[in-house]
């Protein structure tokens, strides 16, 4: 059971890494833009020390159609609570309607035909 779980995790971890590197800065606008980017590196090197490992312990049981949408649902929930939390925007209706979408394409990937 562990080694299907342990993909997800290592994969949330490295998405609320990415999700500070590539949005983070967007609260700080008057700092330069050289600083954000060496401090978004900085972030992101952390985010691929969760990443790769995730896709390589996760490729023994999900084949990689099925990593990749299970890092997109990821991302998508991470970037919802970040986005709500920490940049204070509002979560809309249509972005519910998108999460559908996914949940479906999920069920389409995983699904055994």
């Amino acid at each position: 059971m562990i080694k299907y779980i342990a993909p997800i995790a290592l994969l949330t971890i490295s998405n609320i890494f990415m999700t500070f590197a590539w949005y983070g800065h967007l609260r700080f606008r008057n700092t330069a833009l050289i600083t954000v980017i060496i401090v978004s590196w900085g972030i992101a090197f952390f985010e691929y020390c969760f990443q790769v490992p995730a896709n390589r312990i996760g490729y023994e049981v999900y084949n990689a159609a099925q990593l990749k949408v299970i890092q997109e649902v990821i991302t998508l929930v991470v970037f919802s609570g970040f986005s709500v939390m920490y940049l204070k925007e509002q979560f809309k209706w249509n972005y519910l309607v998108g999460f559908v979408f996914l949940i479906l394409a999920a069920y389409f990937i995983f699904k055994k035909w």
